[in-house]
């Protein structure tokens, strides 16, 4: 960064365009990097910001949900494969030095909807993926995991060593992965497992089953966030780019920094009551009602503690909090003339695609495009 600039004095909102100015700083260290799901929520700005890196970026997709398409933009995306991340073979990593893995069953509801599909991608696949890089001679293993392996994790936020306990099927292949990737760890092998907080923010592949976007489309639309809940239940939240920033910075610190290490990826800042979410959004909507229900039958609540990544791994800070980030959201609104058949659309909605492609028999029960 600018010597004396903070990472929120590097973000500017110009026009249309939302920059995060973190990313064009070049590294000296350039790296081969496989990017899987890099077609998805996260994986369209992640390539981008690792290619602003100076990263030689390929991604790898499934293409499920390529219809999920909000508005355009001028960001450079990785040069693309089609293809199952179950699929892909020893000849497919071989010279690439890093693999970062966003590519499994990207939610709890469709997690739900097939959990021996979600055991067989998210757990088996990848560890299967992991054992093919480690044999192809890949340095680095990049996981996204989740800081839902927490579940209901009580009065205190969570730190990297404390006890796991998810509550889905999703969270649980999270740990399952943790725990038999770690051991492939050695000299030449060096796997990281991010815990990110609950992602928001705008991406081009727009996500709307995502607490934060859901809350902004709603408000925005209707002047209401209307909640079932009555939204005490805590969560840790985390935009998009500081998740690229965090893989970025990965790939980037030395070996020893990373080898084999599970982080936390957001801020202390960013541990909120759904309920404040709202509230923050609220605010930015001239005449947005807030209306709450009862307690929630959600039993995930959990705070997270983000003090080792902020410590240990060089460069890494988070540039955004849920108000900049639903501000961002609202000015690509504006700019597309966001209506509600856009926040409708299933290819918005991850459950929605699925079944979708499931019902229409473009993949089979397995999850395999026929």
């Amino acid at each position: 960064m600018g010597q004396g600039r903070s990472a929120l004095e590097n973000l500017e909102l110009s026009g249309s365009n939302i920059r995060d100015d973190r990313s064009i700083e070049r590294q000296d260290k350039r790296m081969k990097v496989l990017l899987t799901g890099a077609e998805g929520y996260i994986g369209v700005r992640m390539g981008h910001y690792l290619l602003e890196r100076g990263h030689d970026v390929t991604g790898i997709d499934s293409g499920f949900h390529r219809v999920g398409w909000l508005y355009n933009t001028d960001e450079r995306r990785p040069a693309m494969l089609t293809k199952d991340t179950r699929d892909i073979q020893l000849d497919d990593l071989r010279g690439y030095e890093a693999v970062v893995h966003l590519a499994e069953v990207s939610n709890d509801p469709v997690g739900e909807l097939n959990g021996d599909v979600t055991y067989k991608i998210n757990h088996e696949g990848s560890l299967r993926l992991a054992k093919l890089a480690k044999e192809a001679g890949v340095e680095r293993f990049v996981h996204m995991s989740s800081c839902s392996v927490y579940g209901a994790s009580g009065e205190r936020p969570s730190k990297e060593g404390d006890p796991v306990g998810g509550l889905t099927a999703y969270a649980k292949c999270k740990v399952l992965i943790e725990q038999e990737v770690s051991p492939l760890a050695d000299d030449n092998f060096s796997p990281t497992f991010m815990r990110n907080a609950t992602a928001y923010g705008a991406s081009p592949r727009q996500r709307f089953d995502l607490v934060v976007n859901d809350l902004a489309a709603s408000a925005y639309l209707y002047k209401e966030i209307r909640m079932a809940s009555d939204g005490t239940p805590w969560r840790p939240f985390v935009h998009i780019l500081d998740i690229s920033h965090a893989v970025a910075c990965t790939l980037e610190a030395p070996r020893d920094v990373i080898h084999n290490e599970i982080f936390n990826v957001g801020n202390d800042r960013s541990n909120y009551q759904v309920r404040q979410i709202a509230e923050i959004i609220g605010s930015l909507i001239p005449g947005c009602e807030l209306i709450f229900g009862d307690s929630s039958a959600d039993k995930r609540n959990y705070r997270a503690d983000f003090t080792k990544i902020h410590e240990q791994l060089p460069g890494f800070e988070c540039a955004w909090d849920v108000e900049r980030g639903a501000k961002e959201l609202i000015e690509i609104f504006d700019r597309i003339g966001f209506d509600e058949e856009m926040y409708r659309f299933r290819g918005h909605t991850r459950i929605k695609q699925i079944k979708h492609l499931i019902d229409t028999g473009q993949i089979d029960d397995d999850f395999f495009w026929r």
